[in-house]
C-alpha cells in the first residue's frame, strides 16, 4: 500500500505550487493504473486531520513515516520539484516503512509541457527502486496510463485547490471540457454540487463516472444519498442495494459497510418495508459501536413500528454514544413520557437541563404520521474511503510489486491488515486472532497493541484495553492513542486521568480537533464518555 504526499516547490514562484499537488495526483493515478494499491488524497487528508496537522503543513520525513505507520502503508512517496514556468525538474523517492529505509532518488528533467510523460518515467523508475525485477518495461507501464492533456490537468488541480466554489466549478468544468472522457473532473464537480446540496447538478456529473473508475463506489453512494435527499426512495433503494451486493463480492472480507446499510434501511423504511429495514440498521449499529446515528435511526423506525420499548432502548443507546447530542436526549425524553415513566422522564429532563440549559433541547414536532418521523432520519452522507480502500480487492497485473507482496515479506503487517479487514466486517474474534498473531511476530509493534486495545474496548474489557494502549503509547507516542485512552478512562469514571491524557494529546497535536473538543468538555465538567 502506497501513501503519497505533495511534492515540495523548491523554486521561487508560488504561482507554480499547483505542480506539487499535481505530482501527488499523478503518482496516485499512475501507480493505481499499474495495479498498485494507493491511498487517495482524501484518505491522507483525513489522517492528517485526525493527527491535528494542518492540510498545508510542511512535514518532516519522521512525521510522514508516523502517518504511514498509522495508516498501515508499506511505502511513502515524497519529493520536490523546481520550475521556471517553461522547464521542470522532479526529484522523487520512496520511503519504505518496514524496515525503515530511504530508497535512492529518481530525477528527471524536461520541458514543463512534457510533464505527463516525464512523470510516467519517474513513476516507473520508483517502482524499480522497490523491486529491481519489476516485470513491466517502461513501454508496457506507459501503455497502462491514461493520456491527459496537460492544460486539462492543470485546470483540474487548480480547481481542487480553489477555496471558492465558483472558481472551483469554473476550473473543473474547463478541465471536463478539455478532457470530456476523463472521469476525475466530473467526480470532483459532483462532489462540489453534492456538498452544496444541489443534487440535480450532482447527479448529472456523478453519472459520468464509469463503474470501472476507482471513484465509482463513492459516486454511486453519493447518487443514492441524492435520491434520499430528493425523497425518491425507490431509486435510492436500487442504488444502495446494488452497491451493497457489488461490494460484498469485491471486498477482501465480504464486509458490510454501515453507511450503506443505514441508507438502504432508510430507503426501505420510506417504502414501508420496516421488516427488512430494521435488521439492516441493527447490523450497522453493531458494526460501528461509536456512531450514534445508527441506534437513533433504529429508534425512529421502532417508533414508526409502534414499538415504544425498543425505541426507548435505542435512543438511550444513542445518547450513551454521544451524550452531547440534544436531539438524542429529546427523543429519549419523548419516549419515556409517552410510556408514562414519569420518574425516569423527570430524571432525564433534569440531566438535560444540566447539560444543555433550560431551553437546550429541540422541540419535536411529531403527529403520528410516518412523514413527521422521516424528517428526523439521519442519512449518512459519505463513506469512510480509507477503510474502503483497505477492504477493496484490487487486481494487479501479474508479478507487480503490490502491497500484498510487501505484506507477505513482513508477516506482522499481513496480520494487522487482515485484522483490520476482519474488524471492518464486524468479526471481532477473527480480528483479535490476527492482532495477537501480529504481536507474536513482533511484540513491540505499537499499532498491533493499539488495535488489540480497540478490540478489548468494544468487548467492554476496559482494564485490558487500558493496558494495551499504555503499552502502545510507551512504544510510540500518538495523539489519537491518547484520546482513545482518555475516552476509556471516562467510561471508567476517571475524569482526572482522562484530562491528563487529553492534555498530552493536545500538546502532541495542537490542531487535533477531537482532542481540543474533549479538553473543552472536561474543562466544563461535562465528560463525554465513550470512545469515538
Amino acid at each position: 500500500m502506497f501513501l503519497v504526499f505533495p511534492f515540495e516547490n523548491s523554486g521561487a514562484s508560488p504561482r507554480l505550487d499547483w505542480i506539487g499537488e499535481g505530482l501527488e495526483a499523478l503518482t496516485i493515478q499512475k501507480l493505481s493504473a499499474a495495479g498498485q494499491q494507493v491511498y487517495s488524497h482524501e484518505g491522507r487528508m483525513d489522517e492528517m486531520d485526525r493527527a491535528g496537522l494542518p492540510p498545508n503543513a510542511k512535514l518532516s520525513r519522521a512525521t510522514m513515516l508516523h502517518i504511514a505507520q498509522d495508516m498501515d502503508a508499506d511505502y511513502v512517496v515524497l519529493g520536490n520539484f523546481t520550475s521556471d514556468g517553461t522547464s521542470l525538474s522532479v526529484n522523487a523517492r520512496v520511503l519504505r516503512v518496514n524496515p525503515v529505509a530511504l530508497l535512492p532518488s529518481v530525477r528527471e528533467s524536461g520541458p514543463l509541457d512534457s510533464m505527463m510523460n516525464l512523470y510516467t518515467r519517474v513513476s516507473w523508475r520508483l517502482l524499480t527502486t522497490i523491486d529491481h525485477n519489476f516485470p513491466l518495461s517502461l513501454a508496457e507501464f506507459s501503455k497502462l496510463q491514461r493520456s491527459i492533456y496537460l492544460g486539462a490537468f492543470e485546470q483540474y488541480i487548480r480547481g481542487l485547490l480553489a477555496s471558492e466554489d465558483e472558481i472551483k466549478i469554473r476550473d473543473l468544468k474547463e478541465a471536463a471540457r478539455l478532457e470530456p472522457n476523463w472521469p476525475d473532473p466530473a467526480f470532483s464537480l459532483g462532489q462540489v454540487y453534492f456538498t452544496r446540496n444541489d443534487c440535480a447538478s450532482a447527479l448529472t456529473w456523478f453519472a459520468r463516472v464509469p463503474p470501472t473508475n476507482e471513484r465509482s463506489v463513492e459516486a454511486t453512494f453519493a447518487t443514492g444519498v441524492c435520491y434520499l435527499r430528493l425523497n425518491q426512495p425507490e431509486k435510492a433503494e436500487k442504488v444502495f442495494s446494488r452497491l451493497q451486493e457489488d461490494l460484498k463480492s469485491n471486498m477482501v472480507s465480504g464486509a458490510d459497510l454501515p453507511e450503506i446499510l443505514n441508507n438502504l434501511a432508510l430507503a426501505r423504511a420510506r417504502l414501508g418495508k420496516l421488516g427488512v429495514a430494521l435488521p439492516l440498521l441493527a447490523r450497522a449499529r453493531d458494526l460501528d459501536p461509536d456512531e450514534d446515528d445508527y441506534p437513533f435511526n433504529f429508534g425512529l423506525l421502532s417508533l414508526q413500528n409502534n414499538d415504544l420499548a425498543a425505541a426507548t432502548s435505542e435512543f438511550r443507546a444513542a445518547m450513551q454514544r454521544e451524550p452531547d447530542n440534544p436531539e438524542d436526549r429529546a427523543f429519549l425524553l419523548y419516549c419515556l413520557e409517552k410510556a408514562g415513566k414519569k420518574e425516569e422522564a423527570a430524571e432525564a429532563r433534569d440531566a438535560a437541563i444540566q447539560s444543555f440549559g433550560p431551553n437546550g433541547l429541540p422541540v419535536l414536532k411529531l403527529d403520528g404520521n410516518p412523514e413527521s418521523l422521516a424528517k428526523y432520519q439521519r442519512v449518512r452522507g459519505e463513506l469512510d474511503t480509507t477503510e474502503l480502500r483497505l477492504q477493496l480487492a484490487t487486481p494487479a497485473p501479474a508479478g507487480t510489486a503490490t502491497a500484498e507482496s510487501a505484506a507477505t515479506f513482513d508477516p506482522t503487517i499481513a496480520h494487522i491488515r487482515r485484522g483490520r479487514q476482519e474488524l471492518g466486517a464486524g468479526q471481532l474474534d477473527s480480528a483479535e486472532k490476527e492482532f495477537r498473531a501480529a504481536l507474536a511476530a513482533d511484540p513491540k509493534n505499537a499499532l498491533a497493541h493499539h488495535e488489540l486495545a480497540d478490540i478489548y474496548r468494544r468487548r467492554g474489557r476496559l482494564d485490558e484495553a487500558v493496558q494495551e494502549l499504555q503499552t502502545s503509547l510507551a512504544l510510540r507516542e500518538s495523539a489519537t492513542g491518547r484520546v482513545m485512552l482518555a475516552r476509556i478512562y471516562l467510561e471508567q469514571k476517571k475524569p482526572e486521568l482522562a484530562r491528563v491524557e487529553v492534555e498530552k494529546a493536545v500538546k502532541l497535536a495542537p490542531n487535533y480537533a477531537e482532542a481540543r473538543q474533549l479538553l473543552e468538555h472536561l474543562a466544563k465538567g461535562k465528560p463525554t464518555g465513550g470512545a469515538q
